[in-house]
């Protein structure tokens, strides 16, 4: 046993925490937010690849992307999640209800 300085592993120290994982720059991160019973609101500009394989552009600061498959300009929501069927009346008639 040698007095003096304390042998040094040739591995090197870890941190008790772990740091920040690898990926993409905080600048770089695109904000998701799942908006319920509506769609996905996503912090622009983004390049959309579709089902198809189209690539959509858009250079707006958020853009809603329908998730809902009502909207008429997919891959963008349109508000088509809003409208409601109107449901027939209880007794079965099938008839308008009264103004």
């Amino acid at each position: 046993m040698t007095v003096g300085t304390p042998e040094r592993s040739a591995e090197p120290e870890r941190s008790a925490e772990p740091g920040p994982a690898p990926g993409p720059r905080d600048r770089d991160r695109r904000r998701v937010t799942v908006v319920p019973g509506g769609p996905l609101l996503v912090e622009g500009p983004v390049e959309i690849v579709t089902g198809d394989g189209r690539t959509v552009v858009s250079d707006r600061f958020v853009v809603a992307l329908c998730v809902c498959q009502r909207s008429r300009r997919p891959p963008f929501c349109d508000t088509s999640h809003r409208r409601r069927v109107r449901q027939a009346p209880q007794d079965g008639t099938g008839g308008s209800p009264p103004d």
